[in-house]
């Protein structure tokens, strides 16, 4: 009876031990493919503003990672209307460093949007790239004591 009780024990000791490394080896972050040439991996391709104030700040970024084995160059960055102002970084990216693409949305506009920014470079398989930005502007709240107007 002993035996079989050790038995049992190491089994199951055994069992989690396994289940404990598998359940650790899917918890790491997958690796950024790598490319021939100079490569382009978002953090995210969609900013999404939420729901903001009326002239919140509508400065935002886009980070990626040249996954290639060439420096990345960004060759322009635009906005898909004159709200909508992106700007490129200086310089090249070089193979496995960060970048970033700042936005700027214009949040004096009240309402919903949705914008993109159209980015070209010599990203291998991607020179031309459309990233979005959204969300949705509040207007001002009516001043304490004021009167709605009727139409």
């Amino acid at each position: 009876m002993k035996k079989i009780m050790l038995l049992a024990a190491i089994t199951l000791f055994s069992v989690a031990t396994i289940n404990a490394q598998t359940a650790k080896k899917g918890t790491k972050a997958p690796e950024t493919p790598k490319v021939d040439g100079a490569g382009m991996v978002y953090e995210n391709e969609t900013i999404d503003y939420g729901t903001i104030p009326h002239n919140a700040d509508g400065n935002r970024e886009f980070v990626f990672v040249n996954n290639g084995n060439k420096p990345l160059k960004i060759e322009s960055t635009q906005g898909s209307c004159g709200c909508t102002v992106p700007q490129k970084p200086d310089g090249d990216i070089a193979p496995g460093a960060k970048g970033v693409i700042k936005v700027h949305y214009a949040t004096d506009r009240v309402g919903a949007f949705t914008k993109t920014v159209t980015v070209k470079s010599n990203a291998t398989g991607q020179e031309t790239k459309v990233l979005t930005i959204k969300g949705t502007v509040l207007p001002d709240a009516p001043a304490e004591g004021a009167t709605p107007t009727k139409s």
